[in-house]
């Protein structure tokens, strides 16, 4: 009983402080520590990790592993953060609507990420498009 009341209450605080993601998508996603959760439920981070091992959250937007919600921030100019899901949507939506005879570099999505006040390097440009199982752009051009 104390394990499915502890699970409620880590699940209550993730969707709490999640809530524009639930709303809006992927886009909207928040960091969120395990440190945040715990110290909102009143236990151990180590606590938080384990509760939401193998555990799934449906949402109008798919069903998500609790840990998907967890993520360090990705500092924007704007002066907030973003979480990395949001930064991989945006690249993949970049990708999906560019031009297939000129496509997107990693450097070339870097820059305009950056123009969207985004900081992040080429190299985490090339890791999260190889997360999402998006070729490099020498095998998407003219594919």
């Amino acid at each position: 009983l104390q394990r499915v009341s502890t699970i409620l209450d880590i699940a209550t605080a993730i969707v709490a402080r999640q809530k524009l993601f639930l709303e809006y998508g992927p886009l909207a996603m928040k960091p969120l520590g395990l440190r945040e959760v715990a110290d909102a439920v009143g236990v151990h981070p180590s606590t938080v990790s384990r509760a939401v091992h193998h555990k799934y959250l449906a949402t109008p937007h798919g069903v998500f592993e609790l840990h998907h919600f967890f993520s360090r921030g990705m500092a924007h100019d704007g002066g907030g953060a973003s979480a990395p899901v949001a930064l991989q949507t945006l690249i993949r939506d970049l990708i999906a609507s560019e031009r297939k005879e000129s496509p997107w570099s990693d450097a070339a999505l870097a820059r305009e990420l950056g123009q969207q006040g985004f900081r992040i390097a080429r190299r985490t440009v090339t890791k999260y498009r190889q997360s999402l199982d998006i070729e490099a752009v020498e095998r998407r051009r003219g594919a």
